[in-house]
């Protein structure tokens, strides 16, 4: 405590000051001590915490900028500077100083203090810091950006250039920092520009200009003065892209990628330029992409390639004959990569991907502000590949273009789902075709879309990776109508289950419908609740039904113990997260004894540990933290002395992680406690 005490002292001085001149009162003065000495409290135990330092920083950022509202407001007389002007910006600093003396390898850490130093104005601070931070993390582009643009900002383009180049040396795969650096270059060769048509200067004549880069283009990396006594050769050569066209050279030599070719190309078309230079700029990268990357093979290479001129500045005929270029560019590939690898099952990728390419590109336009008759161009071109080439984006992205307001010739109801049907009767495997021909079915009156639920279910396989897009088939039956009563959704949950079961591998439908059908009961018990008709106990005999009907698996019964712990039930499910589980802290410290929560979470429990050893570790976590958050704490000891005798044979690490893991529980309810307490204080406020 003589540290806490130590730092108590070096807060005298500026109190003083701020009573002194009326900013805040006695009594926020002692609120604001008894707030820095919590802090101060929690810095100084045997494992410190960054989320510590962090609040502590963020409590002296609102001080001050409630200081510096409450100095204007008072319209105090301008002086020389005292030490309350500055000494809660000096805490700030120093708080950072403290938490990276304990956490040096947090990256994010340092670029926070960078934030804050920029802000603060300490334009000497950030230097340092930014040296310190590039010394113990030289493979961080993050850091050499910050670092660069802080010496843009004060029009340093020498030193923010060697920053980038030394960046680069280290980390040549990093796609930020060659885009950085060549925004860097444009932007020096512009500044280049508007100084000298400010001094009414001939770019062509032979006055050196006051600031040269380096102009070798062999070398980007080379920082040497190059002799500028003939600088009129030199000086076009700026002004004409050299410095940006050996960047471009580079990157692409480093990391000749779709994704660094679509970054340099986004700066070049967004960065102001001269229309020439950006056009020479983009044919010179636009020549690398064709003879680095393979475009018929290579969809996003492709794609890149024939939007290259499809700039934001085009208009009127050059903006029609553009995108006509690119269409009839990514159709003839398409064309070509369904026409070479037909019959050849290895290679539908390569189509698949083409088709995603052409439908990212239709997609983009038709929902720009573009003349009519072009949009009705793009939508026949669509329609004729969809006949050529049957890949399920082309089919899908016609018929969402069809039925979209932006259509300008809307296609009948009856006439797009005739088309929806022929499309998914063609790819019947499609999940997002059948669901697009779901919705459009159960809008249209006196259509039977059960039958096209029920072969939906059928027809769409099970994938071993993610198996989510056949549980949105399953599940849009229960999504068509949310809000059905509680009993008509588990009814048809369970019938769903039933027909899940005989399905094959449909482990993970089975277990997604489960969750929902758990919800439902809590919703259904709630509403009997709210008649008068529930029995204590049917919500115990509910889940021993549900064991006995279907194979339950952990990670279900995890799920419905979060369900059965919140405070209230919610008509949709989401998979548990940190703050759903804090959410149990909110239940009454004292249990009613006509609630029955506890009993049906120890019921879950009882199911849950019994499925495997390690889901009784987990169960025992939950409800040990469940326990002790309202206080049980024998009972919450005696189920994880339990869990630790029964995981003791699965090896030393796994009991060691799950002692691990209760300490934590314990230690973050004690904090979460202590930090309630402290928060009890009235804010100070504006006045």
């Amino acid at each position: 405590m003589e540290r806490v005490q130590f730092q108590q002292e070096q807060m005298l001085s500026e109190l003083k000051d701020l009573a002194q001149k009326g900013i805040f009162t006695q009594a926020e003065l002692k609120q604001i001590m008894k707030k820095r000495t919590a802090f101060e409290t929690t810095l100084v135990r045997r494992v410190p915490r960054k989320g510590d330092f962090l609040r502590y920083a963020a409590y002296e950022m609102s001080l001050e900028a409630l200081r510096r509202k409450r100095v204007e407001r008072l319209k105090l007389p301008k002086g020389p500077p005292s030490v309350s002007d500055y000494a809660l910006v000096r805490r700030q600093f120093q708080i950072f100083e403290r938490a990276l003396k304990k956490f040096k390898e947090d990256v994010g850490l340092w670029v926070q203090y960078l934030q804050v130093a920029k802000r603060e104005g300490a334009r000497a601070l950030v230097g340092r810091i930014s040296a310190r931070a590039l010394q113990l993390h030289p493979n961080s582009p993050s850091l050499y950006i910050l670092a660069a643009s802080h010496e843009l900002d004060h029009l340093s383009h020498s030193a923010a250039r060697v920053l980038l180049q030394r960046g680069i040396r280290l980390n040549p795969e990093s796609i930020d920092l060659w885009r950085e650096y060549l925004k860097m270059e444009l932007g020096f060769v512009e500044s280049l520009r508007r100084r000298w048509e400010v001094l009414g200067l001939d770019a062509n004549a032979p006055d050196s200009p006051p600031e040269q880069p380096n102009d070798n283009t062999d070398d980007p990396m080379d920082t040497t003065t190059p002799d500028v006594d003939d600088s009129e050769k030199a000086r076009k050569e700026v002004l004409q892209g050299a410095l940006a066209k050996a960047v471009m050279t580079s990157a692409v030599k480093a990391k000749p990628i779709p994704e660094l070719f679509s970054a340099l190309h986004s700066v070049l078309v967004s960065y102001p330029c001269p229309p020439d230079l950006r056009r020479s700029l983009l044919e010179h990268l636009r020549s690398h992409l064709q003879t680095s990357l393979s475009l018929d093979t290579d969809s996003v290479a492709a794609k890149l390639c024939a939007t290259w001129h499809l700039t934001s500045d085009l208009s009127g005929l050059e903006l029609v004959d553009a995108i006509k270029g690119a269409n009839d560019e990514l159709s003839q590939r398409l064309r070509h990569a369904e026409d070479s690898n037909k019959g050849k099952h290895k290679a539908k990728s390569a189509v698949l991907d083409m088709a995603k390419a052409y439908s990212e590109f239709i997609r983009e336009w038709f929902g720009k502000d573009i003349d009519e008759n072009l949009k009705l161009y793009l939508l026949t071109s669509l329609r004729g590949l969809c006949v050529h080439c049957k890949a399920e984006p082309l089919l899908l992205t016609h018929l969402q273009l069809l039925s979209s307001p932006q259509n300008p010739n809307p296609l009948p109801k009856a006439q797009l789902l005739k088309l929806t049907k022929k499309y998914s009767s063609k790819v019947s495997t499609s999940h997002e075709l059948w669901l697009f021909r779901l919705d459009l079915e159960s809008s249209e009156n006196g259509e039977d879309w059960s039958s096209s639920a029920k072969e939906a279910r059928q027809r769409v396989p099970p994938n071993s990776e993610d198996d989510s897009a056949r549980c949105a088939i399953w599940e849009w039956v229960l999504d068509r109508k949310p809000s059905k009563p509680p009993h008509e959704i588990m009814q048809l949950t369970e019938s769903l289950l039933h027909e899940a079961c005989a399905a094959p591998r449909s482990e993970h439908i089975t277990d997604r419908l489960l969750v929902r059908y758990i919800r439902s009961l809590r919703e259904h018990s709630e509403h009997l609740k709210a008649k008068g008709e529930h029995h204590n106990g049917d919500q115990i005999k509910d889940i021993g039904r549900l064991s006995k009907s279907f194979l339950v698996r952990p990670k279900v019964w995890e799920a419905a113990f979060d369900i059965y712990s919140e405070t209230s039930p919610s008509s949709s499910y989401s998979p548990p997260t940190a703050s759903t589980i804090k959410s149990t802290d909110n239940f009454p410290m004292d249990v009613d004894t006509d609630d029955e929560t506890p009993e049906i979470l120890r019921a879950i429990y009882n199911k849950w540990r019994l499925a495997s050893l390690s889901a009784h570790g987990e169960a025992a976590l939950k409800w040990g933290r469940w326990l002790s958050s309202h206080e049980r704490g024998t009972e919450a000891t005696e189920v994880i002395a339990t869990a630790r005798t029964a995981i003791t044979s699965l090896g030393g690490s796994v009991l060691e992680d799950f002692e691990k893991r209760w300490r934590d529980i314990l230690d973050n309810d004690g904090e979460d406690e202590e930090r309630d307490s402290d928060d009890e204080g009235e804010p100070l406020s504006t006045a």
